[in-house]
């Protein structure tokens, strides 16, 4: 059986094929393409935001980050629906109207999940 053990953060660079940052004031999205253990590749976008606490000599900064992880077999819905999403705030400031209501959420959404 196959031992599981942590990657050093050396190794966890080596897996990054690409990657792009986007700075955006106190946060950072960095867009990076990986590979699964099975060569395939996938999107990994990191939100990094800088927290700074105290004052003077007794300010500390660290940073707050969230990850997503998106597939192939992801990409058409995630860009359908971030564009979807897009275009409504375009539109929605363009009219300068409070936000419509949003459409009613689907009764059961139905998710494939492979293995």
């Amino acid at each position: 059986m196959e031992e599981f053990r942590k990657k050093t953060a050396d190794e966890i660079e080596k897996d990054v094929i690409f990657s792009h940052a986007i700075k955006a004031g106190k946060r950072i999205y960095y867009m990076d393409v990986r590979k699964t253990r099975k060569d395939e590749m996938y999107l990994s976008i990191t939100e990094s935001k800088k927290i700074v606490s105290g004052e003077g000599d007794d300010q500390q900064v660290s940073f707050e980050k969230h990850k997503i992880f998106l597939y192939r077999e992801d990409f058409s819905n995630f860009i359908d629906g971030l564009t979807k999403t897009i275009k409504f705030i375009h539109e929605a400031e363009k009219t300068g109207a409070d936000a419509p209501e949003a459409a009613p959420a689907p009764e059961s959404e139905e998710f494939k999940i492979e293995f």
